[in-house]
């Protein structure tokens, strides 16, 4: 895990099929992220900039990016329940809450365990956020990583909404990441942010996933 050996000048552009992601290019992306790169990749809900999750380099890359304050909490994307199981602690009333909502749009903010490093924790709540995305590419990668992706949603500052063109995505942040993963437009609108940290539900923003199911 850790620090960046890329000498970064233009970044990757591989365009993969939506449904059937071609392997070779998958591992290509994850060689990537391993090395210490950061990624722009599609989700099923917009595209998002991604990297290990113990990579200070690449994390401090995404906040330079997005210009975020050192507060803003990030999310780990998950292939599945065992890999978001390993984060954080989950009780059997919120392990059956996530589990009629995943995978999908949503990003869920639970009590942190020893795996996550403290300066991806809320200071006070020691909770993450975490997420298991419907999306065939996005699920290719994890698979092939074999771990999670820490993640931004790829949002500009001074911009309305996220990115939506693996074109537009190179051409803009073409020296400020290593990779970009285009399997067609992604959408605009970012995850429903749930917190089930506390004793009742709590929705932080209302996005692509139906938030009824939580209130």
């Amino acid at each position: 895990m850790g620090g960046r050996n890329y000498a970064r000048s233009v970044a990757i552009y591989l365009e993969v099929h939506p449904d059937n992601p071609q392997p070779r290019s998958i591992r290509q992306i994850a060689d990537v992220v391993r090395a210490g790169g950061l990624i722009a990749y599609p989700t099923d809900s917009c595209f998002a900039l991604g990297c290990q999750m113990g990579n200070s380099d690449s994390l401090e890359s995404i906040r330079d990016i997005r210009k975020l304050d050192p507060g803003h909490h990030f999310t780990l994307v998950c292939r599945d329940f065992a890999q978001l199981g390993q984060l954080v602690k989950i009780s059997n009333s919120v392990y059956r809450l996530i589990k009629a909502a995943t995978p999908g749009p949503y990003t869920f903010v639970l009590p942190a365990t020893r795996e996550v490093p403290r300066r991806l924790m809320h200071p006070r709540k020691r909770a993450v956020g975490v997420r298991i995305p419907d999306h065939r590419v996005a699920q290719a990668l994890l698979a092939e990583l074999g771990e999670p992706l820490l993640s931004s949603t790829l949002l500009l500052p001074g911009e309305p909404e996220p990115m939506t063109s693996g074109q537009q995505i190179k051409q803009r942040l073409d020296h400020q990441i290593d990779a970009v993963i285009d399997s067609g437009d992604c959408g605009t609108e970012p995850t429903t942010v749930v917190d089930l940290s506390q004793d009742e539900p709590q929705i932080l923003r209302i996005g692509a996933g139906d938030p009824s199911r939580f209130e």
